[in-house]
């Protein structure tokens, strides 16, 4: 590892805490100034670098280390440049404000390193920390004089906190993708309260349902019968009951995680136009997340008989549908999950597989045939992505560099598969 820099802080935490403070926040990104920091870490390193724009004004920026077989498939570490928004609030101490100091013990965009050595920033955990450790691990690798057979490509994506539509999901249909040769990739994971590292081989699919409810309108003084809201109750009542069901079966089965079992949350009501008139017409808004064991077809024929039981006139639609869940190997029979369990096995380091519970761009490279992994190197850390004062400790942050110089030299020299013909 390099030197320390400036006041004793390592290198790596001060790029760490620079990449942070580029204002790649939504509505808004700032994807140019990412982009231009990130061409210059190639420049520094010595990597290839290229911009993909697959849609205006949304760039992947693609670095790559050439390996010694051109004719194997490359590692692909991916992760976005985007975060999500803070609450924002009209005026703290009389200025124009972009977070609230009762939310935020520091300017969310500073990244800001206290006394402890915590790291708060929009982004910390959700994921440009994964972003400067794989560069900093490259660089580890490469000042150490490694060479490794696969080549290794690093994608830096736009959108993904929106969906990565206009991201990774159009990426991996044009020929720059095609041309990476990905055999294996790795993206982001979750932290973890414990010892343990979390790895992710899966995710739930994310199923974005509007109900919608026509009934009898009239005055609201009057007893009206088959209405738009009697029969949006029913409906609602009913998925609620199954998202208890769900529940209490996550509950009572210690070794259950999250990405298990299947979600959903009552998100959006929308309806009416005077506090005197009974609507014509109510919705609701539901976001499922669906295990990846869950036969789809007969999930569609339970919305659709919630739907029929509530009466005539509800109808659903669906406003996201992802419906292409893949699961990446976690076989030891399987190379690629050998090389990477075996760091953790190596460093004597505890490792739980689980499904991730919410969607991340792995789906998008499962869907394509690229297996992935999501891993964020975080143990003994609080959960904080898109909350409150998202922090990381540098001291984390360091590990989670070596933990990676670990894995890309273990991924990058899986010997010949099958698949790299």
């Amino acid at each position: 590892m390099a030197s320390k820099g400036r006041e004793g802080e390592h290198p790596s935490v001060t790029l760490f805490r620079q990449y942070l403070r580029i204002r790649t926040v939504h509505p808004e990104p700032d994807y140019g100034a990412a982009g231009a920091f990130l061409e210059e870490q190639a420049h520094q390193l010595g990597l290839g670098c290229q911009h993909v724009e697959v849609a205006p004004g949304r760039v992947v920026t693609v670095l790559t280390w050439p390996g010694t077989n051109p004719r194997l498939c490359s590692l692909l570490l991916n992760s976005h440049t985007d975060v999500v928004p803070v609450f924002r609030v009209c005026v703290w101490r009389g200025v124009q404000a972009l977070y609230t100091k009762e939310h935020w013990s520091h300017d969310p965009f500073e990244a800001f390193k206290d006394a402890k050595g915590y790291i708060y920033a929009r982004g910390a955990q959700d994921m440009k920390c994964v972003s400067i450790q794989y560069l900093e691990a490259v660089r580890k690798l490469k000042a150490e004089g490694h060479h490794f057979p696969r080549t290794i490509h690093m994608t830096f994506v736009p959108d993904e906190e929106v969906g990565g539509h206009q991201g990774m999901e159009l990426f991996v249909q044009r020929p720059e993708f095609q041309a990476l040769r990905a055999g294996f990739a790795l993206d982001e994971g979750l932290a973890s309260l414990t010892d343990n590292f979390t790895v992710f081989y899966s995710e739930r699919s994310t199923w974005w349902v509007r109900i919608t409810s026509t009934g009898k309108p009239g005055h609201g003084s009057r007893f009206i019968e088959d209405t738009a809201a009697e029969k949006l109750h029913k409906v609602v009542s009913s998925v609620l009951a199954f998202r208890e069901k769900e529940r209490q079966r996550l509950q009572s089965n210690p070794h259950l995680k999250q990405g298990a079992v299947t979600s959903v949350n009552l998100t959006k009501l929308e309806g009416g136009v005077a506090c005197n008139v009974v609507p014509a017409t109510l919705s609701a808004s539901f976001d499922f997340r669906l295990a990846p064991d869950v036969d789809m077809k007969a999930f569609k024929e339970q919305l659709q008989g919630w739907c029929q039981a509530a009466g005539e006139g509800v109808t659903f639609e669906f406003v996201q549908k992802w419906t292409e869940p893949r699961v990446t190997s976690t076989d030891d029979s399987d190379p690629w999950w050998a090389a990477f369990s075996g760091v953790f096995k190596d460093m004597k380091l505890a490792l739980e597989p689980e499904v991730f519970p919410a969607a991340t761009d792995s789906r998008y490279l499962r869907a394509v045939g690229v297996p992935a992994l999501g891993f964020s190197p975080m143990n003994n850390t609080p959960v904080l992505l898109h909350d409150h004062d998202e922090r990381l400790h540098e001291a984390v942050f360091l590990r989670g560099v070596d933990i990676y110089a670990q894995l890309l030299s273990a991924l990058a020299s899986v010997p010949a598969l099958p698949s790299d013909s």
